[in-house]
């Protein structure tokens, strides 16, 4: 079982940024995590009825390290006899507030993985992207939680935003290569509604540009850069040094397996049931166990196992395709697109993951 813990407070609104995430409510602080401890409560009593114990936890937001470390210590009592052994435990941060001794402290409550939203290393890009953070900031939080002991670190870098230039990342990859930071997230800029971007974009298009480069050579010519300097892309948007630092968090997703998910706006799915919660923060803290169910139906399931397996080399199992579906597998397999392993169906490139998974399931 995999636990997600959603933090909603942000101490400055990233330009492209569309998840539930806030910098005008940090005074409901205490009041948030309360409430989450409810929720936390009420998901590990599932747990211990059925015996279950957790694989993973991922603390998101939003920023995590908005939040004082102290207001996480319940958090952690209620988590700690729900653990497996060696459990990964994934924190997000941001450079800026990730200070010395909120690293420190979580690393003490027992979080060993820490994923950094750099972003860019360039400090014109990032002031582009609206983030609250230099170059310097990034890498003194780097090589802080490398001090404390954390190994296993994630950068998230973007790349795909107007001005970008091939050495301007490989810039970036060189910086992460060097702090021997063990993963990476590289993710294509996406401009989405109920963001800055997405209104700056509406008036940009007026005269036919964008702040978004579609650029397939670019990310092609990433993905092989990536891999000659020792990272290994196990995922379309992730790459790691070696298979010990991949997100064990992530593969749980990739994987179908259930997931708790607690927190505004944080997302569980248990036995074919997935629940929403309530993203207002107001109403979270005034009821945090309430949620909406959603039932999902086989084909649902069995769209998103093929969706997901495509997009990384988890691939997919045969078994779960019609024969209509198999012979398209086929198709696939004379293209040289897809290859078969010991009963799985492996993509052999990740950027047509969903391409792939649409014209089998068509």
């Amino acid at each position: 079982m995999l636990l997600y813990i959603h933090i909603p407070f942000c101490d400055s609104k990233c330009f492209y940024c569309a998840f539930n995430s806030y910098t005008n409510k940090n005074s409901q602080k205490e009041a948030y995590m309360r409430a989450l401890k409810i929720d936390l409560e009420y998901n590990l009593n599932y747990l211990k009825d059925k015996d279950i114990k957790l694989n993973t936890v991922f603390i998101g937001g939003g920023t995590p390290s908005t939040v004082d470390a102290s207001l996480y210590e319940d958090i952690f009592k209620l988590i700690n006899p729900h653990i497996l052994e060696n459990c990964e435990i994934t924190t997000e941060a941001n450079p800026n507030s990730a200070t010395k001794e909120w690293l420190e402290k979580m690393y003490s409550f027992g979080v060993n993985r820490v994923s950094f939203g750099v972003q860019s290393f360039d400090d014109e890009k990032l002031k582009f992207l609206g983030r609250n953070h230099n170059r310097l900031n990034a890498i003194k939080a780097i090589q802080n939680a490398k001090c404390i002991g954390f190994n296993s670190i994630n950068c998230d870098i973007i790349y795909g935003v107007t001005n970008d230039t091939f050495e301007l990342l490989k810039r970036d990859f060189d910086t992460l290569k060097e702090l021997e930071v063990e993963h990476l997230s590289a993710y294509s800029l996406i401009i989405e509604e109920d963001t800055k971007f997405f209104l700056n974009e509406k008036e940009l298009q007026k005269s036919k540009k964008s702040l978004k480069i579609d650029d397939e050579d670019l990310s092609y010519e990433i993905f092989n850069y990536l891999k000659s300097i020792g990272f290994n892309q196990y995922e379309i948007a992730n790459f790691s040094t070696n298979e010990k630092f991949e997100s064990k968090h992530n593969y749980g997703y990739w994987s179908k397996d259930d997931y708790i998910g607690v927190g505004a706006g944080a997302v569980a799915c248990i036995e074919n049931r997935r629940a929403y919660k309530q993203k207002n923060i107001e109403k979270y803290i005034q009821n945090p166990i309430y949620e909406d169910i959603e039932e999902l139906s086989s084909s649902d399931i069995k769209a998103e196992k093929v969706l997901l397996g495509f997009r990384c080399k988890f691939g997919v199992d045969l078994n779960i395709l019609s024969s209509k579906e198999l012979k398209k597998v086929d198709d696939l397999v004379d293209e040289n697109r897809v290859c078969i392993k010991e009963n799985r169906v492996y993509n052999n490139n990740l950027l047509l993951a969903d391409e792939i998974a649409l014209y089998i399931l068509d």
